[in-house]
């Protein structure tokens, strides 16, 4: 007697805003599942739409699988309703650098992102708890925050556009006066850029934390102290290390970081603010999603 499977139902969560617009993705996807057995459901993201409502249209789905379509800031929506919850989170990279699609090794091309939300495997990972801000991908303060904000400003999206904004911050974008404690240890540096590390690289491939791992249970911190235009376009282009003499790194699953004067501050990619003080901690196992 064979045992009938049940049928999987999927919701996607899209964000419209993500990404160039060029792709009509509610139309692509389905397109997609037409012909096939899963159960669909999709909901496009409006301007300003709170947790509440999101999570309360994910109870209503009744979804085995929840999938995001945009960036690494829709993914951190999706994700905040998810935590520690046994529900499967996939990945539509839409976005403009999509890091956590590459960490996690999802393909750019849609049909095949899309195959991968039913094939996929799952994997649980950590994620970081920063200023009360969940962090799934890369957190930080100083130039590359600084960066998100103009990018941020500009009225058009893609890798011109990143470049633009990296210029900028490249020449008005001055060093900090920061003080860490890592246990019961103190360090006192002028940084350019501190980055809370969960994952390898930034969306743009520019992988700041080689020996980053989402699923043990501890973040990196790298201390950026200097910069320069040539050496960073280098670093970017060849893939080569950084200087050891302009970076340290250490390992914590907790972290107080203050500023002398107040400091941008970004969380996978969406612009926080300005902060003088950065608290962070692990959240272990929190979220699972599909690989």
């Amino acid at each position: 007697m064979s045992v009938k499977l049940k049928i999987q139902k999927l919701l996607f969560i899209v964000n419209p805003n993500s990404g160039s617009k060029d792709v009509d993705y509610k139309k692509e996807i389905e397109s997609f599942f037409k012909s096939k057995d899963e159960q669909l459901e999709i909901y496009q993201l409006s301007e300003n739409c709170s947790l509440t409502k999101i999570k309360s249209i994910i109870e209503k789905s009744g979804a085995d699988r929840v999938i995001a379509v945009g960036g690494d800031g829709t993914l951190k929506l999706v994700a905040e309703c998810l935590l520690e919850t046994n529900i499967p989170i996939g990945i539509i990279p839409a976005g403009s650098a999509n890091g956590m699609a590459k960490e996690l090794g999802i393909p750019q091309e849609l049909n095949k992102a899309l195959e991968l939300t039913i094939t996929g495997k799952l994997k649980q990972i950590h994620t970081v708890l920063i200023n009360d801000e969940l962090c799934i991908h890369l957190a930080d303060i100083g130039f590359n925050a600084y960066l998100v904000k103009k990018f941020d400003e500009l009225s058009t999206r893609g890798m011109v556009t990143y470049a633009k904004a990296a210029w900028h911050a490249f020449w008005y974008h001055r060093k900090m006066d920061v003080e860490f404690k890592i246990g019961n240890k103190t360090i006192k540096e002028k940084a350019a850029m501190v980055a809370i590390a969960n994952a390898k690289q930034y969306g743009t491939g520019f992988e700041i934390n080689p020996d980053g791992k989402l699923d043990d249970e501890l973040f990196e911190v790298i201390i950026v102290k200097e910069y320069a235009v040539m050496e960073i376009i280098k670093i970017w282009i060849s893939k080569l290390p950084w200087n050891p003499k302009k970076i340290e790194r250490f390992q914590s699953s907790n972290l107080k970081i203050t500023t002398k004067h107040k400091a941008h501050f970004q969380v996978d990619g969406e612009y926080q603010g300005k902060v003088s003080t950065v608290e962070a901690k692990i959240m272990p196992q929190a979220i699972t999603v599909i690989v």
